[in-house]
């Protein structure tokens, strides 16, 4: 099973970095020079490519170049494969000529990187208030995740904290994969001994890629940060629930069910989202991540036929799902149709 999964995730690197890193330029060097590509140099740039890639991935390397290779060559690729469609469809209408189609693909290709590359460095504080009757008193909350510090560097964080104390809240929640990669400095976290509110933590996916997670995971305590893993927090009437990202589905719906307390107001802070269907009826909000919200346009489509619950807001009945866009980017620093969010919650005691 495990060679399986290997060669499956061999196939699919390959096959998207043909399509990213090295169809596109084909196209393009077709349009422009009037050169046709060869299956030849196609493979071979492929498989060069797809090894820096894998490499990248598989050794949890830390030099700065193949990371800006990896990362940001996914982003621009993907702007550039859609935009490079959009060319291959002018071309077999016959309205421009193939140097005019080239020259165009280019200026939208420049054009949407920088205006993704600047839209990912945004950040947008979205205000959301709910009631329950479960409530004897009002509470302030921000809900950040994703923050992706690794791919991102430590300003980004400082930039959100910056953001957050603008705001009158009670505690904080982060959703998981709040770092996603080993060459992140645990220590740079002190940061977060400056906020005077409890924060607590759910682990994502990502935070058990890092090479000796379980190092690292115990010592988000020395910043302020408390990690819930199928856990639960008391806050006055509010019976906070953190889900760990690293188990089965049936496994995530067992442990809400176990810590759920019938007449408190249960939040569970869960890094996908996942169970809401199953659980619903038993809680009053889940909080997730993860999905991004596809981050990059069009993308956002391929993630709503991952996740049903990819972005936003969802009620049924008295229980409500929020799935947020995260706070920061993975791999590329590039959004575009979506945003980085920090949310801030409001609970009132009841309905007016």
């Amino acid at each position: 099973m495990k060679k399986i999964r290997s060669y499956v995730f061999f196939v699919i690197i390959f096959f998207v970095t043909y399509l990213f890193y090295v169809f596109p330029f084909e196209i393009l060097n077709k349009y422009l020079l009037n050169e046709e590509s060869n299956i030849k140099n196609s493979l071979i740039n492929t498989v060069i490519f797809a090894t820096l890639i894998i490499y990248y991935l598989k050794s949890h390397n830390t030099f700065a170049p193949l990371k800006f290779f990896v990362y940001e060559g996914i982003g621009v690729g993907f702007i550039s494969f859609w935009v490079v469609c959009i060319g291959i469809i002018l071309n077999f209408i016959n309205i421009f000529n193939q140097f005019s189609i080239g020259i165009f693909c280019i200026i939208l290709i420049i054009l949407f990187s920088g205006f993704g590359f600047l839209k990912g460095r945004r950040i947008n504080i979205k205000k959301i208030e709910l009631f329950s009757s479960k409530l004897k008193k009002k509470y302030n909350f921000i809900f950040i995740s994703d923050v992706h510090l690794g791919t991102n560097k430590v300003k980004h964080l400082s930039n959100i904290l910056k953001k957050i104390k603008t705001i009158k809240y009670d505690f904080l929640l982060i959703g998981g994969d709040l770092i996603d990669s080993s060459s992140f400095k645990i220590e740079e976290l002190s940061i977060l001994n400056d906020i005077k509110k409890k924060i607590y933590f759910v682990n994502g996916n990502h935070e058990y890629y890092l090479k000796d997670y379980q190092e690292k995971l115990k010592k988000l305590s020395l910043y302020n940060i408390k990690v819930l893993i199928n856990q639960s927090q008391k806050i006055k009437d509010i019976n906070l629930i953190g889900i760990d990202d690293l188990q089965a589905v049936e496994d995530k719906i067992k442990h809400v069910k176990k810590l759920r307390k019938e007449n408190s107001f249960n939040l569970i802070l869960n890094h996908k989202p996942d169970i809401w269907e199953q659980i619903n009826d038993q809680i009053d909000l889940m909080l997730t991540g993860h999905t991004h919200n596809g981050q990059i346009f069009p993308f956002n489509l391929i993630v709503k036929l991952k996740f049903k619950y990819s972005y936003g807001l969802f009620k049924k009945e008295n229980s409500n799902l929020y799935v947020s866009s995260g706070s920061g980017c993975w791999g590329p620093k590039i959004r575009i149709g979506t945003s980085n969010e920090i949310i801030h919650f409001k609970l009132n005691s009841k309905s007016s």
